[in-house]
């Protein structure tokens, strides 16, 4: 671990994460004692740039540089609970950014498979996850809407980044019974999206209103 990501002395940051998952998430109706749990381990501000320590834990995104940000720490948890995650999952992650949805998910599933485009971000990522002895996370970098055919199905997929439609690669790698939560929608207007997969096909249920950044590949966004 790099002197830039070493937990300072005390409890001041175990403080805001115990405050942080009160306020932001019991308070707020999440409701699954796993997720809640991982919260409580996961300590967030590892994933941001030292300058952001102190915002870590705050109510509201962070940038982490190449125009992607680390999404509210709400937001994490209300995609991380549509998952319904039991712990013998293999996950997908579509997009993984400063690595700390990928934590959250390490923490509740088997095995999770993390897609970043951007090398530098996966290889940071990759960085701290190792460092906090995450050993059941295999990063990848490549365009995160056509999945990892290779490795499916997935019995949960999380997409951090916002599709103009639910790319049609990433529902045929989602296993019967699985569960798939991705934001769809245009660049400043998008939606939640739950699909679930069964043996008769998809469903799809609108969760909330939301903003992230725009998913970039051949079945997204083009890159601007």
């Amino acid at each position: 671990m790099s002197d830039a990501r070493e937990l300072p002395p005390g409890d001041h940051y175990q403080t805001a994460r115990q405050e942080m998952v009160l306020r932001q998430l019991a308070e707020r109706d999440i409701r699954d004692v796993r997720v809640l749990d991982a919260f409580r381990n996961v300590p967030r501000h590892l994933f941001v740039p030292p300058q952001c320590h102190a915002e870590a834990y705050a109510d509201h995104p962070l940038h982490i540089g190449y125009g992607q940000t680390i999404s509210q720490p709400y937001m994490v948890a209300l995609m991380t609970e549509a998952l319904e995650l039991a712990g013998n999952e293999k996950v997908l992650e579509i997009g993984t950014g400063s690595g700390y949805q990928t934590a959250i998910l390490a923490e509740l599933a088997e095995k999770v498979y993390t897609i970043e485009r951007i090398g530098e971000l996966a290889d940071s990522a990759r960085e701290v996850l190792v460092s906090l002895g995450y050993g059941n996370v295999e990063f990848v970098v490549g365009d995160g809407t056509l999945g990892l055919p290779e490795h499916a199905p997935y019995d949960a997929i999380l997409a951090a980044a916002a599709a103009p439609k639910v790319p049609k690669s990433l529902m045929s790698q989602l296993a019967v019974g699985g569960r798939f939560v991705i934001p769809v929608g245009t660049h400043y207007s998008q939606m939640l999206t739950l699909v679930k997969r069964d043996r008769d096909g998809y469903s799809t249920r609108d969760v909330c209103p939301c903003i992230f950044v725009k998913l970039i590949g051949r079945e997204g966004y083009d890159e601007d």
